[in-house]
């Protein structure tokens, strides 16, 4: 069965500009030589740190952002440096849901003139079959037709998210970039919304690119999970192996910051040592040894440490600051070279 979406080796750089003249100092490295796939009805979550780059990579995808080199396929077709006409028709086939719902819908329109702006850009259907679509979708997400002529101040949180989610459906898409949708909600509004995005992947057969921090909620909802940190994917398994397993000692850091239910739980979460180095202009070899400090930095200046496989589905960057010396020998690694 054909990917949804398959990008290879994606990178987006930001130049730096400093001084008197604004003069070109540095690079800014968001996404840095990042390779995943996405299959049809499949969940893929995506996690690690604030700043990590993970809302640039999904701005990439839906081409909100020129990537700087590397490959995006949706469905197939390379649409990696298309010019904004030829992205019309896969635009309607990869749409994006906004982390801040109030700020991603216009306060001055109706609940009505937001869902149907996407079918009046790209010319789909007369005035009544929109309303009728219009309807249906709002019905979608569990919102009453009384929403229709109401403006955005008038809703929930939860509620907006739903408008949002309704507005990405109105095209017909085959994937959804989920910007970390439900961290902005309340709690008891997040399972719920969680809950009716897993009832939509069902009825509708869609992807999720599902963009979060929360480990707890990606475990919930995805098939697969991807681990970023400084801009590259350091970890990707399936999501029960992953969480059983993890291999990366980044994986395992922010596995143990998840919080557990049990007040009487006195275990210890281990802090990772240091700071996150700056992604301008970064040093050679491994970022997440030179965080902790570890002593096979030196090592890893000049490896390749793109992921490989260990086993059928996981996948782990061979950095020696990181993975296990038995890992590293199955991954085919001889630090002592």
């Amino acid at each position: 069965m054909k990917n949804i979406l398959e990008i290879s080796r994606l990178c987006m750089h930001f130049p730096v500009h400093g001084g008197a003249f604004r003069r070109r100092v540095g690079t800014l490295k968001a996404v840095d030589d990042v390779s995943l796939s996405i299959a049809p009805g499949e969940t893929l979550g995506l996690v690690g740190e604030s700043g990590c780059g993970k809302s640039t990579l999904g701005r990439c995808i839906v081409r909100l952002l020129e990537p700087t080199d590397g490959e995006i396929r949706i469905l197939g077709q390379n649409v990696t440096h298309r010019s904004e006409w030829r992205m019309r028709r896969f635009r309607r086939k990869v749409q994006m849901v906004f982390q801040d719902p109030a700020g991603s819908l216009n306060p001055r329109m109706t609940v009505r003139h937001l869902i149907a702006e996407p079918l009046n850009i790209h010319g789909i259907g007369s005035r009544g079959s929109r309303r009728r679509r219009i309807i249906e979708l709002l019905d979608m997400v569990g919102l009453p037709t009384t929403a229709l002529e109401k403006f955005p101040h008038e809703f929930s949180g939860g509620q907006k998210q739903r408008i949002g989610i309704a507005r990405a459906l109105a095209m017909d898409p085959r994937l959804l970039v989920l910007d970390e949708p439900v961290s902005a909600l309340d709690v008891s509004v997040q399972s719920q919304v969680l809950n009716l995005l897993l009832t939509l992947q069902q009825e509708l057969n869609l992807a999720y690119l599902f963009i979060s921090h929360d480990l707890s909620v990606v475990r919930h909802i995805s098939d697969r999970v991807a681990v970023m940190y400084m801009g590259k994917i350091v970890e990707m398994a399936d999501a029960d192996k992953l969480y059983d397993r993890p291999c990366h000692a980044y994986t395992r850091a922010l596995l143990s910051a998840i919080p557990t239910p049990d007040p009487t739980d006195r275990r210890r979460t281990p802090i990772l040592p240091g700071d996150v180095p700056s992604p301008i202009d970064p040093p050679p070899g491994s970022a997440f040894g030179r965080r902790i400090n570890h002593p096979y930095l030196e090592a890893t200046i000049g490896m390749d440490l793109t992921p490989r496989e260990l086993e059928p589905g996981h996948w782990v960057a061979p950095d020696p600051c990181a993975v296990s010396l038995t890992d590293l020998q199955r991954l085919g690694v001889d630090i002592y070279q």
